[in-house]
């Protein structure tokens, strides 16, 4: 198609032709999106936010350990435990099997060594990480809801144990809007078994606009699934297309004598369009170092995948993403942490597979002076038992009383730890903080206040930390 159609540009032809082509093309586009069949809530309350109070953090990275790894075998160590494997003790547990009032003490099956001048004791799995321990700050009393995948994997992702809510990556794009206009602002990747049990809910922006939920990024191929134009439509003619759309919105948002509430809508084809071009250029790691990609284990077959990930979220906050999100086992039982028979082989194999990729990152991030600007999360939707689950073997089943999750960067103090758990393992006794505690944590080094930020829906203002008050832990905070 030429340029100019009877002295007329592209943008104009598609503006005029058919008294208003452009509106025609807004319709289709709004209709395969479901917007005529649902109400598009909250788009007044579109807005270039601004922080409450200056942030200590600019991006998150949670690295998400799917289906619980277990605190007493990882960093919560608890040498009273050796030398009583198999002793039948009195302890209530409650997991997947029920509540329990008697259990067989599974002692740890690997080693605990001192590491760093803050002296912190982790086990064997870990001995990159274990080199990083003076940048991370461990919350060793963490506490849920729910001992159930699905509903603790809602309740670590969005505060609720039900669905249907936005999740912490949705919260934080409302409360800080995008860097980058060209990339999403909450990315999530999954691991190659597959997503978590509760799905695409775990991403998902509730009853916020689509805007705000988590884009799926794979780490090969296309990036991003179903994004390209249909064949034969050009990016000019897409860009004129957009170009029509905008201003016809333009002028409907004038004369009814505001904004339109379709402005969002458009705002998110636009993403899209711009994405095309700039998510390959995101994940593309041919240009980063032989050294770099050996840092992160993308030589070794075992850590390659998550290796990658690892390396795409670092490229991603360079880009100003907010929010990523990676996720560490997918699918069911022992393809994730959920360590229900033979808990050695579960975890030696995703601790292998993750140890080397999250070392490599903290200290990339510390050497590109990323670290201090960049929030890493890492935890599970809940710990595990210390009592085996079954009469035979070495599984723990699931334990919300009490576990371990860790952070570092964006103003945390490294080095660090708060909280503890009974000798055992079995519940939280010192400072117990409820997972409500860790997202007013990660919002306020954010520079958001977690009692203010609030989007009003159903006649109510919804909070991410619910109704009532929440204090961050100040004690791992500098």
């Amino acid at each position: 198609m030429s340029n100019n159609f009877c002295g007329r540009t592209r943008r104009e032809m598609l503006w005029q032709t058919g008294a208003g082509f452009g509106g025609v093309a807004l319709t289709g586009l709004l209709s395969q999106d479901g917007f005529f069949n649902k109400q598009l809530r909250g788009a007044e309350q579109a807005r270039l936010p601004q922080p409450h109070f200056p942030a200590k953090a600019k991006s998150v990275i949670f690295l998400f350990m799917y289906g619980g790894p277990s605190h007493i075998d990882t960093f919560d160590y608890k040498p009273t435990m050796k030398g009583r494997d198999n002793q039948t003790i009195q302890v209530k547990t409650f997991g997947r099997g029920g509540h329990r009032n008697t259990g067989r003490i599974v002692e740890p099956r690997w080693d605990f060594k001192q590491y760093g001048q803050s002296g912190k004791w982790v086990s064997d799995l870990f001995p990159n990480l274990a080199t990083c321990v003076d940048d991370m700050a461990f919350i060793h009393s963490m506490t849920a809801d729910s001992p159930i995948h699905g509903s603790a994997m809602l309740m670590m992702n969005s505060g609720r144990v039900q669905s249907g809510h936005p999740c912490l990556g949705s919260w934080v794009n409302y409360g800080l809007g995008s860097v980058n206009e060209n990339l999403p602002g909450f990315v999530v990747m999954l691991d190659p078994t597959g997503g978590p049990i509760s799905g695409a809910r775990n991403w998902s922006s509730g009853y916020m606009p689509a805007s705000y939920a988590g884009t799926i990024f794979r780490t090969g191929g296309t990036p991003i699934l179903d994004l390209k134009a249909r064949e034969g439509v050009s990016r000019e003619l897409q860009r004129d297309l957009l170009d029509a759309l905008k201003e016809q919105n333009q002028i409907h948002a004038e004369q009814r004598g505001g904004r339109s509430e379709l402005t969002s809508r458009i705002a998110s084809y636009e993403l899209a369009y711009k994405m095309q071009e700039h998510a390959p250029e995101a994940v593309d790691i041919s240009g980063e170092t032989q050294e770099t990609q050996q840092q992160y284990g993308l030589e070794n077959d075992r850590t390659r995948d998550f290796g990658t990930k690892c390396l795409l979220a670092r490229r991603l906050v360079e880009r100003g993403v907010r929010f990523i999100q990676v996720y560490s086992g997918g699918a069911h039982n022992d393809d994730n942490w959920d360590a229900h028979s033979d808990l050695k082989k579960n975890h030696d194999y995703h601790a292998f597979n993750t140890d080397q990729p999250i070392a490599a990152l903290l200290k990339d991030l510390k050497q590109r002076n990323l670290l201090d600007e960049t929030l890493v999360v890492w935890g599970g939707e809940f710990g595990r038992q210390p009592t085996a689950e079954y009469a035979e073997g070495t599984g723990r089943d699931h334990n919300s009383y009490g576990f371990t999750m860790w952070m570092a960067g964006g103003g945390i103090r490294g080095g660090s730890s708060v909280g503890t758990t009974d000798e055992l393992g079995s519940a939280a006794v010192d400072d117990p903080f409820h997972v409500k505690r860790l997202h007013a944590t990660v919002l306020h080094q954010l520079g958001i206040d977690p009692n203010r930020l609030a989007y009003f829906h159903s006649g109510l203002d919804q909070k991410l930390v619910g109704v009532e008050p929440i204090e961050p832990i100040h004690q791992i905070m500098l």
